[in-house]
């Protein structure tokens, strides 16, 4: 938990952050005094799905090849070749940087990265759902996918690379239009670009630290669900 005492680095996960943008209280509970949300159930599919994507551009990273969905929408970009992209995947390591005005080990793991022939790094986002309409970035839930990829574009830009503001989300749409299922599943793959804003994030950060140094518990959200629900239960 936080201490605001310590001088050891805080470590503050992409996740963290886009909870303290969505409700304070919720974050400070946590992050402050240990009060975690109840967690969901895992989706185990849409990891399934990411795990093949990975392996399917890994094949193409070897080889510093073109991968047809590039190629499909005219994208000149090879999957990134790194040394870390293993640990830049990884759960709880992923991208890591210390900033300095608060003490906070910023990390966050990455699906992917491609290289344009600028030689501009661009994140990559793997995303599964199945939807009778083409995915899309303008539903209010997306905007975190959003915040996600800015953050894995600052954290990138922090470790001194040379970053593209464009982005892209690989979307893989499970198709329901099909006569069975026949132990199967089969998906429409689309590419959704994004041209990121990392702006946002030195004024969060700060925040995050004047909220967590604080001995005040930030006031309920009133669209947070969980707020919500612990309104209502002090009412019963």
């Amino acid at each position: 938990m936080y201490d605001k005492n310590s001088k050891e680095p805080f470590k503050l996960s992409r996740t963290k952050i886009e909870n303290f943008i969505k409700c304070p209280r919720c974050f400070y509970l946590d992050r402050k005094l240990g009060i975690a949300q109840v967690p969901g159930f895992p989706f185990t599919l849409n990891s399934a799905v990411d795990t093949l994507l990975k392996k399917e551009f890994d094949v193409y990273r070897a080889e510093q090849k073109i991968h047809p969905l590039m190629e499909h929408y005219g994208l000149k970009a090879v999957p990134f070749r790194n040394d870390k992209m293993d640990e830049w995947r990884e759960n709880f390591v992923g991208i890591q940087y210390l900033h300095q005005p608060t003490n906070f080990l910023i990390f966050g793991a990455v699906d992917d990265i491609w290289i344009n022939e600028n030689q501009e790094l661009m994140v990559v986002d793997y995303k599964a759902t199945s939807s009778e309409e083409k995915p899309t970035l303008e539903a209010e839930y997306r905007q975190g996918y959003k915040r996600q990829m800015e953050v894995y574009q600052w954290l990138l830009r922090q470790n001194g690379f040379k970053v593209s503001n464009t982005g892209y989300f690989v979307y893989a749409n499970g198709r329901k239009d099909l006569k069975a299922f026949d132990g199967k599943l089969e998906f429409d793959v689309d590419l959704l670009e994004y041209t990121g804003d990392d702006s946002w994030i030195e004024k969060t950060l700060l925040d995050i630290k004047k909220c967590l140094d604080s001995d005040t518990i930030p006031g309920y959200t009133s669209d947070c669900d969980f707020c919500i629900y612990q309104q209502k239960i002090k009412n019963i």
